[in-house]
C-alpha cells in the first residue's frame, strides 16, 4: 500500500521525497482557497465585495464593462474553480500541475496590483505608506503569501515537467 501511495499520491510537483514532498501542503491549501473563493463568486455578496477592486484596476476593469458586476464575479469564479481543478489534476499529471500553478500565480500577481490601484489600502491617519488599513490593506496582504506558495509550486512543477515526471 505504501508503494502505491508513493507512486501515485502527490507524485508530480511534490515528488514524494526530500523537501518537495512538503509542497503537497501548499497544493492542497491552494485548492481549498480556489474552490472556496471561486464558489463565493456566485453570490451577490461577493460580487459587491470585489467590485471596488475590479473597478479601480486597469487590468480588470474591463470585466465590469463587458459583464456587469455579477457577471464579472461569475467570470472570476469560473476562472478560480478552473484553477482549483487544474491543481487537483496536477497532483497526478505534471502538465496540469504547471497550468494550475501558473494560473494561481497569475491570480495573485494581479491581486497584488490592487495595493496600488485600490483606494483605502494605505492608512492616511498613520501617514500613509507603509501603514496599511485594517480592512482593505490587511485583506490584500495575504495574497503575498498565496503568491509565494503558487510560485514555489510552479517552480517545482516546471522542474518535474522538464524531467518527464508522470507526463
Amino acid at each position: 500500500m505504501n508503494n502505491f501511495l508513493n507512486k501515485y499520491y502527490f507524485s508530480v510537483a511534490e515528488t514524494n521525497s526530500g523537501s518537495y514532498r512538503d509542497l503537497s501542503f501548499l497544493r492542497w491549501s491552494l485548492v481549498v482557497v480556489f474552490f472556496w473563493f471561486g464558489g463565493m463568486k456566485f453570490t451577490a455578496y461577493e460580487a459587491a465585495g470585489i467590485a471596488p477592486f475590479i473597478e479601480n484596476s486597469p487590468i480588470m476593469s474591463w470585466l465590469h464593462v463587458l459583464f456587469g458586476v455579477q457577471g464579472a464575479s461569475y467570470f472570476l469564479g469560473i476562472a478560480e474553480l478552473t484553477t482549483g481543478v487544474l491543481l487537483v489534476i496536477g497532483s497526478f499529471n505534471a502538465l496540469f500541475s504547471v497550468l494550475g500553478a501558473f494560473m494561481s500565480s497569475m491570480t495573485f500577481l494581479v491581486t497584488i496590483t490592487f495595493f496600488i490601484t485600490t483606494p483605502g489600502v494605505f492608512e492616511s491617519s498613520l501617514g500613509g505608506f507603509p501603514a496599511i488599513s485594517a480592512g482593505i490593506g490587511q485583506f490584500l496582504l495575504k495574497d503575498l503569501v498565496l503568491l509565494g506558495a503558487s510560485l514555489c509550486l510552479l517552480k517545482s512543477s516546471v522542474k518535474n515537467r522538464k524531467s518527464g515526471c508522470n507526463q
